[in-house]
């Protein structure tokens, strides 16, 4: 019998990347059509900007305006501006608008996560299999927000990347560079990130997969580099002697400063940011943990990180991201023990229930998305005014801190003859005395000024009778307001504010 033929190049890129394809594809998907970027971001978004467009000019960098509550690492920015800079480049050349810059940068970020959760999905290929594999991969697909945050420059999924790294190392055995990895990732980009470190460095002792004379070495040995190298380029680049990590962890931790910005129940990461983000996978999760014995050691600690970041009263999914790759191994491993035994009595009703969860699961993240589309009205709102007014007369928009905050970055501003202010603490009353051309802001009304347009946000949504039994309802969230001292302006042709 002649042997199969060997298969074509597209067929091995097929069977070696088609899950990569897959899960860059969504992520993509989602960069492209919610290209801009929130307050959470701001930081490495503009670091990354002034970087790519200000270069060795500090002193014109946006941080030193605008340094934010506490401080942040400039490596991540570096690493991904210097990985972006041929794409930025030649959109230079052509003189590209720089919004589609922010796209690379954040498609360059995109690459670099999917590519460290690579590494792990290859690891859980090797030690359970390729059904495993397969699920963990769509069941990745299906959830909204690890994909839709892997684009997005936050402290967490840079932090994110080093936390895959080290699953991967975890899962081949290689322990110490486990305990390396998950450092890089606490001291440099997110100090919260010791409690994962502590709860795996603890069960990797306890099970004697090193000693802890190795274990102490290796870690002060790593951690001296991180700080040196850490301390090295952010005094530099914030131009005094620093340590960002140290000063994040004192205010949020120390001092408990975080708790300004909302508090939620001690319960909440079990009882609400899990479910939303993990979908179906929530429940197989803890099914797979009783199924296979296996995990156990795996997900304990991952869950007992969580469980000690419960203690802190100010909560975001974003700060707990890290957890949901380890727990979606747990849950793959449950669904493909389902689908191995689909055709046995009361396992094809576990199947057929599961399928029916999964299309539930897809369905609440497409209505996820479409609220997080329309949840960047400040974006939209600049865009809506650059494209409004084409003429070469100077101009000057004001932007303030809602607007800011909901879409707008420096990636958003446009060349000359545009001018942008982000001067804050002005009264309503006060604009009418200052000479902007534009406003953008959360105001419909303001002396001195007539409401051009209006941008809709997400508010909320509403379950209704029919097809498709959620809709979602939007408010007007940003106005845009022209001078009407200046006739060129009210000589175009504006929608007006509702």
């Amino acid at each position: 019998m002649a042997p199969p033929p060997p298969p074509t190049p597209a067929a091995r890129i097929l069977r070696d990347y088609g899950w990569d394809l897959l899960l860059g594809s969504i992520a993509a998907f989602y960069a492209v059509m919610v290209p801009y970027t929130k307050v959470e971001e701001s930081f490495n978004v503009q670091a990354i900007h002034d970087i790519l467009y200000h270069n060795h000019h500090i002193d014109k960098y946006d941080h030193l305006e605008f340094p934010g509550v506490v401080p942040r690492t400039f490596i991540g920015a570096l690493v991904i501006s210097l990985l972006s800079s041929p794409a930025i480049l030649m959109m230079r050349i052509f003189h590209v608008p720089k919004v589609y810059s922010l796209l690379a940068v954040r498609l360059m970020l995109g690459c670099v996560t999917l590519t460290t959760l690579r590494l792990f999905r290859v690891e859980i290929k090797r030690k359970y299999g390729r059904h495993v594999e397969a699920f963990f991969v769509i069941l990745t697909a299906i959830q909204f927000h690890v994909l839709f945050y892997s684009t997005r420059p936050l402290p967490n999924i840079l932090a994110l990347a080093f936390v895959n790294l080290a699953y991967s190392f975890w899962f081949k055995g290689n322990f110490l560079c486990t305990l390396q990895a998950l450092i890089v990732a606490a001291v440099v980009f997110r100090c919260d990130m010791v409690l994962l470190l502590g709860t795996i460095g603890i069960a990797l002792l306890l099970s004697r997969s090193f000693s802890l004379l190795e274990a102490v070495k290796c870690c002060i040995s790593t951690v001296l580099v991180c700080i040196g190298f850490t301390v090295l380029v952010d005094s530099i680049m914030w131009q005094r002697i620093l340590w960002p990590e140290f000063e994040v962890f004192w205010f949020n931790s120390v001092l408990n400063r975080s708790s300004e910005w909302g508090t939620h129940s001690i319960h909440w990461y079990f009882t609400s940011a899990l479910p939303r983000s993990m979908l179906v996978a929530y429940p197989l999760c803890l099914v797979g943990a009783l199924l296979d014995r296996r995990i156990v050691p795996y997900v304990l600690p991952v869950a007992l990180f969580v469980v000690l970041y419960s203690k802190l009263p100010h909560k975001e999914l974003r700060f707990i991201i890290a957890s949901i790759p380890m727990f979606n191994v747990s849950a793959s491993l449950a669904a493909g023990r389902i689908y191995n035994n689909r055709k046995k009595s009361g396992w094809n009703f576990l199947y057929v229930l599961m399928l029916g969860a999964f299309l539930v699961s897809l369905g609440y993240s497409a209505v996820t998305f479409m609220a997080s589309y329309s949840n960047y009205p400040g974006g939209h709102a600049l865009k809506a005014l650059h494209e409004a007014d084409s003429s070469v007369k100077e101009k000057t928009v004001h932007i303030d801190a809602f607007t800011a905050m909901s879409g707008v970055s420096r990636f958003c501003e446009n060349e000359n003859p545009w001018r942008y202010s982000k001067e804050e603490d002005i009264s309503i009353e006060e604009y009418q005395r200052r000479n902007f051309t534009y406003l953008l802001n959360e105001h419909r009304y303001i002396s001195g000024y007539k409401c051009l347009f209006a941008v809709e946000g997400f508010s909320r949504a509403k379950i209704q009778p029919g097809i498709p039994p959620i809709s979602l309802v939007k408010v007007p969230k940003v106005f845009a307001h022209g001078n009407t001292r200046d006739p060129d302006i009210l000589s175009l042709d504006w929608p007006g504010c509702p």
